[in-house]
């Protein structure tokens, strides 16, 4: 396989197409290697419009998905990044080039190491995994400036909401299999907060996310 032809189509007829107009956007995807964060086993899908099986049950979301969520987190060089659901590593690769810095909580301790690894054989210095409850967050870290939910949740708990900062968004997809919507949801006030749907697409639930919480939407 021809790597880096098979990279220059996956970003034009995947990505781009799918609304990824954002050259900083597409240009980290031109040079951070998806392949390395793919298991051995699938490296013939790194650059295939379809989820990568990862252990635990989990998987690598589309690469057209993964794209257009970093895309709308609109991540700051001078902001901090919580992400749930660490997977193989590469959505916290690709949100360490754009924040200045990110944590990424797993549940399972197979993929806190493997996405570890994968971060520092990357060379990436600015993004830690750790073992944890993504659906409680990081409450003694708080607050943050965007929150990337990597998989979907039938609603969006109130915990993680209560998480950002003024100002701050968090991204996820949100629903029940067939119909899914990625969101924005930005915190306007202390109590304020307002949803924007991006797209229609479906993913993987998130581990932790399967009870209905107070808030949704």
């Amino acid at each position: 396989m021809n790597v880096e032809q098979a990279r220059f189509n996956m970003i034009e007829q995947q990505i781009r197409p799918w609304d990824v107009l954002d050259a900083g956007v597409l240009s980290l995807l031109a040079t951070v290697r998806r392949e390395d964060f793919v298991p051995p086993a699938y490296k013939a899908l790194a650059f295939v419009d379809t989820e990568v099986p990862l252990p635990e049950g989990q998987c690598m979301l589309a690469p057209r998905v993964e794209a257009r969520l970093l895309q709308e987190t609109h991540a700051l060089r001078h902001e901090r990044v919580l992400e749930v659901g660490a997977g193989s590593g590469f959505m916290a690769a690709l949100l360490a080039h754009r924040a200045q810095s990110v944590v990424s909580l797993e549940l399972h301790l197979s993929l806190v190491k493997m996405a570890t690894d994968n971060l520092r054989r990357a060379g990436i210095n600015n993004a830690s995994v750790r073992l944890g409850d993504g659906a409680q967050g990081l409450a003694d870290e708080a607050p943050f400036d965007a929150i990337v939910l990597s998989g979907s949740v039938a609603v969006v708990p109130q915990v993680l909401l209560d998480q950002l900062k003024i100002g701050g968004r968090l991204i996820g997809i949100v629903g029940s299999e067939p119909m899914m919507r990625a969101v924005r949801i930005t915190r306007q006030g202390e109590r304020d907060f307002k949803s924007v749907a991006l797209f229609d697409t479906v993913a993987l639930r998130l581990q932790g996310f399967d009870a209905p919480t107070r808030f949704s939407f």
